[in-house]
């Protein structure tokens, strides 16, 4: 979409380049998420995986449905797993090889009313309608389990979509709050929570502003991402999208955790000689 952004009116064009759907599989399209050179696509179906390695011969890959997922609505990747919401609520899949997704064998999050997911590093924040917003624990892809459900005292009561969004030692969550608008929710910061330095505090949160929309607010859109990296105390590791620093490739990310094309475990650690 770069050519959109150059300033040069002249060229602001996109043209059709091809139209994918081998045999109706991605019927009722609803969500995408692109990871690596796949897309990881929500339909009527459940999920469909399509290798765009090549973008104008794209190749469905795999799919996964019913019983596991049942009208999926959204979804979020982070590192090994997929995270998705359907009609029952919270579902995870391991994604250690991206072409072969696979249902993880544990319990699953009931969530009644899930619309939407945004996922920021050890928590999930679920759209959970008429409940609020549910934050769910993901320390532990494996394993989710509910932390708690804000709803500011029953007053976010149809909530669509929430992202968020970070200022020096704040976090906050951008809530689309249907017939009710817009909606602030500060998640942690120092008055509030004396842990809030660290990888992942825990959630703190506080409904701290409201704004009516001209119509039921559905969306929120999803902001700039800061451009450094760094590790669990706040030390820059990288700085990404700059000479001499990228973030990491599928092959790289995969010396991580894989050694002979399976999950690296500590148990793999040759035994330490004797001294």
């Amino acid at each position: 979409m770069g050519t959109l952004l150059d300033g040069d009116p002249s060229n602001n064009f996109l043209k059709r380049a091809l139209a994918f759907n081998p045999n109706g599989a991605l019927k009722g399209a609803r969500r995408i998420s692109i990871v690596g050179t796949y897309a990881y696509v929500l339909c009527d179906a459940g999920l469909a995986v399509v290798n765009l390695d090549n973008p104008l011969k794209p190749e469905l890959v795999a799919q996964i449905g019913a019983p596991f997922l049942i009208d999926p609505h959204a979804i979020a990747v982070q590192f090994r797993y997929a995270f998705i919401v359907d009609r029952w609520g919270l579902k995870v899949l391991d994604i250690t090889h991206l072409d072969h997704p696979v249902p993880v064998d544990g319990p699953a999050v009931h969530i009644e009313d899930a619309r939407n997911i945004y996922v920021a590093r050890t928590y999930a924040y679920v759209s959970a309608g008429k409940q609020g917003v549910a934050i769910v624990d993901i320390e532990r892809p494996e394993q989710p389990k509910l932390d708690q459900v804000f709803n500011a005292n029953g007053v976010m009561n149809d909530v669509n979509d929430v992202k968020l969004g970070m200022v020096s030692s704040e976090l906050f969550a951008y809530v689309a709050d249907g017939k009710n608008g817009l909606r602030v929710v500060q998640l942690f910061s120092p008055s509030d929570n004396p842990n809030f330095s660290g990888f992942s505090p825990h959630p703190t949160p506080r409904l701290i502003a409201s704004r009516r929309t001209s119509g039921p607010a559905l969306a929120i859109s999803k902001g700039i991402d800061r451009d450094r990296g760094v590790d669990e105390s706040g030390n820059q590791l990288a700085v990404l999208g700059r000479r001499g620093a990228r973030p990491f490739n599928l092959q790289e990310m995969q010396r991580m955790y894989l050694r002979n094309g399976k999950l690296y475990t500590v148990s793999d650690e040759p035994p330490k000689a004797d001294h």
